[in-house]
C-alpha cells in the first residue's frame, strides 16, 4: 500500500521543484537586472525626489531612504522571493486541486448510480482501483437488498395465501361438529383431530410470519456456556420421535460421547432442530434419517443425512440465503419461510463454525463444524504446563436408534 501513490508523489514533488527553481529564476533576474540594474539608481531618485517634494531636505532624504531601503535590502529580497514563491505554488496547486476535482468526480459517479466505471488520472490509480471496488460493493448490495425485498415480499403473500388454507378447513368441519351434535363418535373423532392438526399447521405459518419481520430486526446474541453435544443431539432426536412417526421414518444417532463444545445451548438446539425438521420435510417416506457426530482434525463434526431428491450443484450455496426455497412451491405442507436453514448458518458461523451441504442422486447431507472445547483447553494447558494434560476422557462411540415400529416389525 505504501507504493500506490509513488506517481502521485512523484508528480508533487516535480511540482514543487518546478515552482522553486522558476521562482529563484524569477527572482534573481528581478534582482539582477531590475533592482541592482537600469533601475536602481532611478528608484533611489524617485524617492528622494518624492520625499523633498514633501518640503524634506535632499540629504535627509537620501538618509531616510537608506535607513529605509538600501541598508535592508536583503530584507526585501526575502520578502520578495517569498512573494513569487507564493504567487507560483498558488498556480502550481490549480494543477493539484484537480486531483481532488477528479476524486468528486469518482464519488459523484458512484452517487449518479452511473453505469460508467470511474477513470481517474494515472497518479490516482489507487483511488480509481478502491472507487471502483466500493462502487462494485454498493451495487451488489443494492441488488442482494432488492433481491431479498421481493422475496420476501413473495413469502409473505404465498403464506398469507396458505393460511386460508387451514383456517377455512378449521371452520368448516367445526362448523359441522356443530350443527350435527348427533354425529357418531368415530365421525367426531375424525373431524376433531383434522381441526387439530389444521391448527397446528396454522400457528407454524404464524411462527413463520414472525420469523420474516424478525430476522432483520434483531442481532442474534450469544450466552456460552459448556455444552455436551452428545446429549443435546440424542434429545432433540427423541423429541422429534412424534413427528418421525408421523412420516414413517426412522431416525439413527451414532455419536461419540463427551462431546463438549462452548456456546450457547438454545441457539445450538435450534440450529440442529432445523436440521433435522429440514431433513424429515424433504426425506422420502419409509426411508432412514442418520445422525452421526464425531471428532475430526480438532474439531467437532456433526452430519445430517436423509434421503430425498438431489439438490442442484447451483443450489447448494443458495440454500443458506435468507427466504430462499429449493423447491420453490408454495405447499403448506412442507417448506416453511427460507429462513431456517439462513439462521443456523448465522448461530455456526457465530460460534466459529462453518456449515456446508452436499447432496447427490442418493442421499442429502448437512455438515456442521464447531470447535471442540477439548482441543482449546488442552491448548491453554499446554502454554501453562511442560505436559499435554486431557480435561475430558476419551471417546468410546456409541449408537443409538430411534425406530418406527410398523405393524410386521421396526423399519430398516
Amino acid at each position: 500500500m505504501k507504493n500506490n501513490y509513488r506517481k502521485l508523489k512523484f508528480s508533487i514533488l516535480l511540482q514543487t521543484v518546478l515552482v522553486t527553481a522558476l521562482t529563484v529564476l524569477v527572482g534573481g533576474f528581478i534582482l539582477n537586472y531590475v533592482i541592482d540594474g537600469i533601475y536602481n539608481d532611478s528608484f533611489a531618485k524617485t524617492f528622494v525626489s518624492m520625499m523633498m517634494h514633501l518640503n524634506m531636505e535632499e540629504q535627509t532624504a537620501i538618509d531616510l531612504y537608506w535607513r529605509l531601503i538600501g541598508n535592508n535590502k536583503t530584507f526585501f529580497m526575502i520578502v520578495g522571493f517569498l512573494l513569487l514563491f507564493a504567487l507560483f505554488f498558488y498556480v502550481a496547486l490549480s494543477k493539484m486541486t484537480k486531483y481532488l476535482d477528479q476524486v468528486g468526480e469518482g464519488i459523484e459517479n458512484i452517487l449518479s448510480d452511473s453505469t460508467e466505471p470511474i477513470r481517474l488520472i494515472t497518479e490516482l490509480k489507487p483511488i480509481e482501483i478502491r472507487l471502483n471496488e466500493i462502487k462494485a460493493t454498493l451495487k451488489r448490495q443494492e441488488l442482494e437488498a432488492e433481491e431479498g425485498e421481493k422475496k420476501k415480499n413473495d413469502l409473505v403473500v404465498f403464506l398469507a395465501h396458505d393460511l386460508k388454507t387451514p383456517l377455512t378447513s378449521i371452520v368448516a368441519y367445526l362448523t359441522m361438529l356443530d350443527s350435527h351434535p348427533d354425529m357418531t363418535e368415530e365421525e367426531r373423532a375424525k373431524y376433531i383431530h383434522v381441526s387439530l392438526e389444521k391448527s397446528i399447521r396454522l400457528g407454524e405459518l404464524i411462527n413463520e410470519f414472525f420469523d420474516i419481520t424478525r430476522y432483520n430486526l434483531q442481532d442474534i446474541e450469544l450466552e456460552p456456556i459448556e455444552i455436551n453435544l452428545s446429549m443435546m443431539i440424542e434429545q432433540l432426536a427423541d423429541e422429534l420421535y412424534g413427528v418421525l412417526q408421523e412420516k414413517q421414518l426412522a431416525c439413527e444417532v451414532q455419536v461419540e460421547e463427551n462431546l463438549v463444545v462452548y456456546g450457547d445451548p438454545d441457539k445450538l438446539a435450534r440450529v440442529f432442530d432445523n436440521l433435522l425438521r429440514n431433513a424429515i420435510a424433504y426425506c422420502y417416506e419409509y426411508t432412514k434419517i442418520q445422525i452421526s457426530a464425531q471428532m475430526k482434525r480438532g474439531d467437532i463434526e456433526i452430519i445430517f443425512t436423509n434421503e430425498g431428491d438431489k439438490i442442484p450443484g447451483t443450489m447448494l450455496q443458495t440454500i443458506f440465503e435468507k427466504f430462499y426455497r429449493v423447491d420453490g412451491s408454495r405447499s403448506s405442507g412442507t417448506g416453511g419461510a427460507g429462513l431456517g436453514l439462513a439462521i443456523a448458518k448465522e448461530i455456526v458461523e457465530l460460534h466459529g463454525g462453518l456449515i456446508r451441504a452436499k447432496s447427490d442422486d442418493i442421499k442429502t447431507q448437512f455438515i456442521v463444524t464447531l470447535p471442540s472445547k477439548n482441543i482449546e483447553e488442552e491448548g491453554a494447558a499446554d502454554e501453562v504446563h511442560t505436559h499435554r494434560r486431557h480435561t475430558f476422557r476419551s471417546k468410546s462411540g456409541r449408537r443409538k436408534r430411534i425406530q418406527q415400529k410398523q405393524g410386521t416389525g421396526d423399519m430398516e
